[in-house]
């Protein structure tokens, strides 16, 4: 009986070894894992904010631009009024300048007829 008894506890021993190396094994496994997890989790929140910001200052620029771009169409349109004002003042001056002409005309013209008309009454 001892000499099953001998091999039985130097087995038992040995497994016994065998479960305190295998449980430091994977107690280091575990922990290179949650370490390898918080650094993952880490890079990404930080790849996160850094689109993040990519993505905010592409909008920003963007609105800028559009703000922008409205300006330049604001002032262009602008001028256009004004172009379009100083044109139709033109036109407008080159109309009364030709009511005008065309009044004194008129008038010259009925001058001239009245005084033909006197003329022929007294001769």
């Amino acid at each position: 009986m001892k000499r099953i008894a001998v091999p039985l506890l130097a087995l038992g021993l040995g497994l016994a070894a065998c479960s305190q190396q295998t449980e430091d094994q994977t107690a280091a496994a575990a922990n290179s894992a949650a370490s390898d997890i918080s650094a993952t989790t880490s890079n990404a929140v930080d790849d996160v904010d850094a689109a993040t910001d990519r993505a905010l200052g592409s909008a920003e620029q963007s609105m800028n631009n559009a703000g922008a771009d409205a300006d330049r169409a604001a002032d262009r349109t602008g001028a256009a009024l004004d172009n379009a004002g100083d044109r139709t003042g033109a036109a407008l001056d080159r109309a009364g300048n030709s009511i005008s002409n065309g009044a004194d005309r008129a008038a010259d013209a009925t001058g001239r007829a009245l005084e033909r008309a006197g003329k022929s009454l007294r001769d």
